[in-house]
């Protein structure tokens, strides 16, 4: 029955999707016209986006309550089930909801219709036009979600499991009983890492119903921008906390050593997170200066175009990865249809409303590329251009041959060689725009902001290019010595100048741009006192771009300059002692035990080796890495080791045993990684302060400052 109820929920959730549509359109015709009835239309619409939103709840519920109790009767739940035992199986259990493709589209259904619903409540005491077209924009994806999730039986959620596989007992049976979920997805951060992606993606619809609603009412005032930021803001914050945890499962669960390897589905999360950042720092100016009105329409377009592109590379089986979902046709197609009409639907209503939407600022134009109007347009194009060819060489394998790269799987090499010179070029223009004033910037008034900042500077400059040359480059000069693959990775990115350049250069805009981020603060807090929205939004940005300067200075450690060293540890199972220890840099790793345990649920054996780690001769604590073996599929897991110093981390894997029973190992010396990780909190934390931030007493909007008129320098 439980299968039923679960179509049952569908067949509601899309025929309240498809009232909703029709009322709410209705009351548009309506409203124009100025009839008497068109209110009752409109509420009854937005009743029914309430109803939708409740009835795919209920699906999800469902799927949950299958999950948590065992129930098997739902052939998704079989194959997407978790037999952990642990502590943490009520999370992986949960879970289950989004580790496959019918499921996690149920949950991006779901999550459209909360944020529809929310924008119901927060609009039902002064509705607008405005907003009622942009329910009917979000509603209209939302259908496609649910038409495909309901007509496409590759996709249905709720398909009954064949009753051949199902016991007495209830449990399943035959090749049935080796369903189940993906064991490298049983870690905290992969079950967390999804969903927070999921709640980015579907609240970025919001923004994108928003543009399009302001062109189909012809509003071009700050209204719609000032009614989507928060939901830009949040989803933004969202998708920086699911790329981050991401990284943590990638780095401890993966086994590689590293957290970001240009995966085709690490790039999807990536695509919408550059154009996100274009279309904030849009809606600043168009909040503040009343320009980039058109520029802002086609971001928005363009970043939830990106949120569906990142899908499409997903589920669509174009590109290959380990992340990715099995390749299904009819998603291929919705995905691309989506890409395609939000591109269009922005364009022509651009195209449509040319004559009167944006003109009072002429296309965006700025009097002085001196200034900050300047330095946000360059920081927007830098962000779309570098999205814009991540997306086509991440699709390069997929693309005919006669192209660029056409046909050709591109290493993360590739990838570096532009990101880095390209990351470091962006850092420095967010570094310089602080330092900028609104129209055009007055000579001395910048001399005057960049001094201190520039001495604060070049003193942190100072400290770290010691660190630079007493650890960084002796362990670029080790790998190269060394020889190997090592040392040919590093030679495909140029010669040692170059190469060791692009660090020296990229730690001198970190410091910069950390520096000039703290000043701006106090620049703001001093002109501001009264002001406190507009002081707590100045501190969320500067919290946010001293985190991206932490960030870049544990890139350029943790991703140029690893010291890694694979090979063999000897072991004498009769004695059970090992022939040698294994040095790397300053740490050398002395065998000290192994164990072999198996979990509870019977069915997962965990091989650990247990080493003493010395540096320097002296005795820091011991590292337990090991391989996880599930029986039933013969999956393998590596769980990797960790030990954190202020400055690196000292990585184990153990891969497991040779021919010759010797261990096999993977150690590397990550510098500077906490940064990294410390870098996204700060990120995070400024993106909250600025969401949150408030007015003191009484909320007052925001007018645009006239373009003719002086403003302080504020991000």
């Amino acid at each position: 029955m439980l299968p039923f109820f679960g179509l049952i929920g569908l067949l509601v959730a899309f025929a309240a999707i498809i009232i909703s549509l029709a009322c709410l359109g209705v009351a548009h015709v309506g409203c124009q016209k100025k009839a008497s009835w068109w209110e009752t239309f409109e509420w009854g619409g937005r009743v029914a986006v309430v109803v939708g939103a409740l009835a795919l709840t209920f699906c999800c519920a469902l799927l949950v309550y299958c999950f948590m109790s065992g129930d098997n009767t739902i052939e998704y739940v079989a194959h997407s089930r978790s037999d952990d035992t642990s502590s943490m199986a009520w999370l992986y259990k949960l879970a289950g909801l989004w580790a496959g493709r019918e499921g996690s589209l149920l949950f991006w259904a779901w999550l459209i219709g909360v944020f529809n619903a929310i924008v119901v409540f927060a609009t039902r005491k002064a509705s607008r036009p405005l907003d009622d077209a942009a329910i009917v924009v979000a509603q209209l994806v939302l259908a496609a979600f649910v038409g495909v999730l309901l007509f496409s039986e590759s996709n249905m959620p709720f398909t009954a499991t064949d009753p051949s596989y199902i016991g007495e007992d209830g449990q399943l049976t035959g090749m049935a009983s080796m369903w189940g979920m993906n064991t490298l997805l049983e870690h905290w951060a992969m079950a967390i890492h999804p969903p927070t992606l999921f709640i980015g993606y579907a609240g970025l619809t919001i923004p994108f119903a928003y543009a399009i609603a302001a062109l189909i009412v012809d509003d071009d005032s700050s209204a719609w921008v000032k009614t989507s930021t928060p939901y830009v803001m949040f989803s933004w914050l969202l998708l920086s906390a699911g790329i981050g945890l991401g990284s943590v499962w990638a780095y401890v669960v993966l086994g590689w050593g590293g957290y970001w390897g240009w995966d085709p589905v690490e790039n999807a999360s990536l695509l919408p997170w550059l154009v996100g950042v274009a279309l904030i720092h849009s809606f600043t100016v168009y909040r503040k200066r009343g320009a980039f009105k058109r520029w802002s329409v086609f971001c928005a377009c363009l970043t939830f175009s990106f949120v569906i592109l990142g899908t499409f590379i997903t589920r669509s089986g174009l590109v290959e990865s380990v992340h990715a979902f099995e390749g299904d046709p009819v998603s291929l197609v919705l995905f691309l249809a989506l890409i395609v009409l939000s591109l269009v639907a922005g364009v022509a209503g651009l195209v449509i409303r040319r004559k009167t939407f944006g003109v009072a600022t002429e296309g965006d134009d700025f009097d002085s590329m001196a200034s900050k109007e300047a330095a946000y347009y360059i920081n927007n194009l830098i962000m779309i251009v570098f999205a814009v060819l991540l997306a086509y060489m991440t699709l390069s394998s997929a693309l005919p041959s006669f192209l660029p790269f056409g046909g050709q799987a591109l290493t993360a090499g590739t990838y570096n060689a532009i990101a880095r010179p390209l990351g470091i070029l962006y850092c420095l223009l967010i570094a310089v725009c602080s330092l900028l004033g609104w129209g055009k910037t007055d000579p001395a008034t910048l001399r005057k902001n960049a001094l201190v900042p520039a001495i604060c500077a070049v003193a942190l400059f100072a400290v770290l290019m010691f660190y630079f040359v007493t650890t960084l480059y002796p362990a670029y000069e080790a790998t190269m010595a060394a020889g190997g693959t090592g040392a040919m990775t590093l030679a495909e990115y140029g010669p040692s100048w170059y190469y060791n350049g692009l660090a020296v250069v990229g730690l001198a805009v970190a410091s910069l741009l950390f520096f000039n981020a703290v000043f701006m603060v106090v620049r703001v807090a001093s002109k501001m006192k009264k002001n406190a929205r507009a002081l707590l939004s100045a501190l969320g940005g500067g919290i946010a771009h001293t985190g991206m300067a932490v960030v870049l200075v544990g890139l350029i450690g943790s991703s140029m300059y690893v010291t890694e060293v694979a090979g063999y540890m000897p072991y004498d199972e009769a004695t059970d002692t090992a022939g040698k220890t294994f040095v790397v840099d300053d740490y050398e790793l002395v065998y000290a035990d192994n164990t072999i345990e198996m979990a509870e649920n019977g069915d997962d054996i965990m091989y650990t080796v247990i080493f003493d780690v010395y540096k320097d001769g002296e005795f820091i604590e011991q590292v337990e890495p090991a391989v996880q073996l599930v029986q039933t599929t013969q999956q393998q897991k590596l769980v990797a080791d960790v030990i954190s110093f202020a400055t690196e981390d000292l990585f184990v894997v153990y891969r497991g045993v040779n021919a010759e029973g010797a261990f096999a190992l993977d150690v590397r010396v990550n510098p500077l990684i906490l940064f990294v990780w410390a870098g996204f909190g700060l990120i995070m934390l400024g993106g909250l302060v600025a969401m949150f931030a408030k007015r003191a007493g009484r909320a007052r909007e925001e007018e645009p400052v006239k373009l003719a008129e002086p403003a302080a320098a504020e991000a």
